[in-house]
Order: C-alpha cells, then structure tokens, then sequence
C-alpha cells in the first residue's frame, strides 16, 4: 500500500439511525486520523435505493464496503471498535 493510494469507501445505511451517524462519524474519524487527503466516502441510504444492496451483497446495516484499494472488503456495525475497523480495512495488522 502506498501512501498515494486513493480509498473509496461506500457505507450502507437505512436512513438517519443512531446506529448508521455514528459508523458515518467514526469512518469520517478513521478516514482523518489514516488517511488524510485520500480518501472518498459514498453514503448509500438503502431507503432511498434498496436495489444498491443487491450490488454489494448488503445483508446488515450499517456495513461499509472498501471499494479501493482492492480486494474489496466489508465491515458490519457502527465502526466503534476501532482497532477490528483499522484491521478490517487493512490499515493495521491483526495483534495476535
């Protein structure tokens, strides 16, 4: 990975829960903290378009998609765990 590389994320929501705000804030925070300048954040409310999960495989919201930098990658919940989302991401590695 390269400190160039651009990032989209697409987060899945179903309208303005708790549950989806607060994984949009944490991503916004994550994002800012790892990946200053690099990143592109998509919102999908899948009350607005419900056929977008199809695309993805959404089974649960909120989930984020890391649709750049391949292989595509999925993360279910809130994102307030942040050291499972950074390892989720591949921004991290795992400590075992």
């Amino acid at each position: 990975m390269t400190d160039t590389e651009k990032w989209l994320l697409r987060l899945y929501t179903a309208g303005q829960t708790p549950k989806s705000l607060t994984a949009l804030e944490n991503l916004k925070r994550l994002c800012d903290e790892h990946l200053a300048g690099r990143y592109r954040i998509e919102v999908v409310d899948l009350l607005k378009n419900p056929r977008l999960a199809k695309d993805d495989q959404i089974v649960a919201i909120p989930t984020l998609v890391r649709q750049l930098p391949p292989p595509l990658r999925k993360i279910i919940g809130d994102l307030s765990d942040t050291e499972r989302a950074l390892v989720g991401l591949q921004l991290r590695q795992r400590k075992d």
